[in-house]
């Protein structure tokens, strides 16, 4: 405040303090060395699944990587889903502004927001789901007046489950009806515990669902291929924040290498963060198990999703649907570049 020495000039000295705190107001801004310049903290709503399959998610939360890469700009909001169905629903009625999820729920989004709600921004896996069916079951033909379980209709197992079932002849509806009865449990603890006690006949599952339901006897029938997750972020929330959005790839291609260089670390890690989530740890063996089954990359694996959403419409469970656009790997491969790893490609 500059110093009045006349009476006559307090009002509009006054006027100036005020009209100077109002221009600075609106051009004081932090930054974490970055290049975000928002000028307050952002809250990040980040959605993920309690999946091994999202292991980058839950290295980076035990780690630090997101908060460490956002700094004084952002502070992370975490939210475990169990189902990508849920988050899909989370993300269209703006709940959350990124999030982890399987194919499946990503190509819905898109579609059912007219390619209007989010971008894929990165990979995160491959792989960690399968089939696995009761002891004595060796074909598809066997599932015939059998039940099977999968997270939710229309996610990424439950897809594949019905496509590969068609695929060898056996038939399924979104209604419980076919030849095989799908039947969505939710959480996926539920399909281990009804499997286990004889209810059903297997089921599509993601690590350590699926390892846990081969500990207890199950025989794996079919690996599912392909991408598994994905890291997402809404556009509006690109558009406003991309400096944010470039920091969330930054803490992503870190866990992945933590993964990478640090196994038994990152198991742990995941072990614990799950169980903060859960209120319970798995057993060691079967972390170790599932992140044999799962390949960490930051690539999405383009035409594994071009697949899922063909074959998604085949079933009846999405309509037709183009693609185009849903990709933004500008920052992704920046990032990458910097890295000094591969690009990758949509």
């Amino acid at each position: 405040m500059r110093r009045v020495m006349a009476a006559a000039m307090v009002g509009a000295a006054l006027l100036l303090a005020a009209g100077c705190s109002s221009s600075s107001a609106g051009t004081v801004s932090s930054s974490n060395g970055s290049g975000n310049t928002d000028p307050a903290p952002v809250t990040v709503r980040l959605g993920f699944l309690e999946n091994i399959t999202h292991a980058s998610a839950l290295v980076g939360l035990r780690e630090g990587f997101f908060s460490q890469a956002l700094g004084s700009a952002g502070t992370l909001k975490p939210t475990a889903f169990s189902s990508g169905t849920q988050e899909t629903t989370a993300i269209l009625a703006g709940q959350l502004d990124a999030a982890y999820v399987g194919p499946n729920p990503a190509i819905n989004a898109w579609q059912k927001s007219g390619g209007s709600a989010i971008k894929i921004v990165s990979g995160a896996a491959t792989g960690g789901a399968s089939v696995v069916v009761a002891k004595g079951i060796t074909s598809p033909a066997q599932l015939k007046g059998k039940t099977l379980a999968t997270p939710s209709l229309g996610n990424t197992q439950d897809v594949a489950l019905r496509y590969w079932l068609r695929q060898n002849g056996v038939t399924t509806t979104s209604t419980g009806g076919g030849d095989a009865f799908i039947k969505p449990t939710t959480p996926n603890s539920a399909a281990v515990l009804e499997f286990k006690s004889g209810q059903i006949a297997g089921g599509s599952e993601p690590a350590p669902y699926d390892i846990e339901m081969v500990s207890d006897g199950g025989t794996v029938l079919y690996s599912e291929p392909g991408v598994t997750t994905l890291l997402v972020v809404t556009q509006s929330f690109l558009s406003a924040h991309p400096a944010i959005v470039a920091d969330l790839i930054k803490a992503q291609i870190q866990a992945n290498d933590f993964i990478k260089s640090n196994p038994a670390t990152a198991q742990s890690d995941v072990n614990a963060e799950l169980a903060s989530y859960t209120g319970k740890p798995l057993k060691a063996s079967l972390v170790a198990a599932a992140f044999k089954e799962i390949t960490f990359t930051n690539d999405p694996d383009a035409s594994s999703l071009t697949t899922d959403a063909s074959q998604a419409v085949s079933l009846g469970l999405l309509k037709p649907v183009s693609l185009n656009g849903i990709f933004d790997l500008g920052p992704l491969n920046q990032a990458l570049t910097a890295a000094g790893q591969p690009q990758a490609n949509s």
